[in-house]
């Protein structure tokens, strides 16, 4: 997580913990099951692409800290082509 310094600095220089924050994720729907079982106790709005091709995935959640957002792109990043907007 050293490689997510900066970004968790910037993050708690622009928010104060708890603090909302939301999360849209791009998955190509041949990873879309992996993306879900991954996140399993979360509750996504999800949005088809016009084409098919991808679901979009949006969560606003309150969190505690910067590393509670850094968990979160880590654990997508573990998904096959997932896109982090």
């Amino acid at each position: 997580m050293e490689s997510f310094k900066a970004f968790r600095d910037k993050l708690d220089q622009e928010h104060k913990w708890p603090d909302a924050y939301v999360f849209k994720f791009i998955v190509p729907q041949n990873s879309v099951i992996e993306f879900k079982e991954e996140f399993t106790n979360e509750v996504f709005d999800e949005k088809l692409s016009k084409a098919g091709n991808y679901t979009s995935f949006t969560l606003k959640k309150i969190l505690n800290s910067s590393d509670e957002v850094v968990t979160m792109y880590l654990k997508a990043r573990k998904v096959e082509g997932v896109i982090s907007l």
